[in-house]
């Protein structure tokens, strides 16, 4: 039996299609669902192995990026989601979902009750930055990227995707546990600075998980980049490849399977 994956959107959501069929191409089946059915029905969550939270621009951002539907899943669905969790499962989120994640209490720990202590704000540039960024994926705990390659490119599309902690403590934390997954870097490899850090996260982090590794957040779009013609440079550099993205949503595949 397939995986099942919920994909869960909201008004202003946009990328919810693209993460779908990327798990479904992947191997899992995938089911897009408002918000407003597990409001009604908790219950639901249950039926279901992974949790991803697309892109896109959910209330329209209203208050800050990702904080109305945060509002809802921390206020409303906190016992389920900890139960959800708790049970194995896998949880994602990318870009507008990251924003989601670490202003919810699922991100850096899943603790509801926790000050929140990293967040996602405005881009230094002060604008809407759409670009290809080249990512380190560090060694971590994290389900998603095991045995991916070193370096991957990957879209992003964002205004509010500079990462920002409280203090150097929770910084330290991060590293500490091994939770800083994806990094910014330049087309060397090294340290990134603008256009290839496209917000000016502190550290050039781009996504984090939890301790467990079963949770993961990252502002970069690997959904765009699971086809080989996806890649800007498709023409020059082949098809006879795996696209970037592919890997991250098989890994979450294979791990029931």
């Amino acid at each position: 039996m397939k995986p099942r994956v919920l994909v869960l959107r909201a008004a202003g959501s946009n990328c919810d299609l693209e993460t779908a069929f990327a798990f479904d191409q992947a191997g899992g089946a995938a089911v897009l669902l408002h918000i407003n059915r597990v409001l009604e029905n908790p219950a639901l969550l249950t039926e279901y192995q992974i949790l991803a939270i697309p892109g896109g621009f959910t209330y329209g951002d209203d208050i800050s990026a990702g904080k109305v539907m945060a509002n809802q899943l921390r206020f409303h669905l906190a016992d389920h989601l900890r139960a959800f969790h708790q049970q194995g499962k896998l949880i994602i989120g990318i870009c507008n979902g990251f924003q989601v994640l670490v202003k919810a209490g699922l991100l850096p720990v899943v603790d509801f009750a926790a000050e929140q202590s990293v967040t996602l704000t405005n881009n230094d540039s002060g604008k809407y930055d759409d670009r290809w960024v080249y990512l380190r994926i560090n060694e971590s705990p994290c389900v998603f990227t095991r045995a991916m390659k070193e370096r991957v490119y990957f879209p992003v599309a964002h205004a509010e995707g500079k990462f920002v902690v409280r203090d150097e403590s929770v910084l330290q934390e991060l590293w500490r546990n091994r939770q800083v997954v994806f990094q910014y870097v330049n087309p060397d490899g090294g340290v990134a600075a603008y256009p290839w850090n496209p917000n000016g996260s502190m550290a050039d982090i781009a996504g984090i998980c939890d301790p467990t590794g079963r949770v993961l957040g990252l502002m970069p779009h690997p959904e765009r980049n699971i086809d080989p013609t996806h890649h800007p440079a498709w023409t020059r550099i082949g098809l006879n490849r795996e696209a970037d993205g592919a890997a991250l949503f098989s890994n979450a595949i294979a791990y029931f399977t």
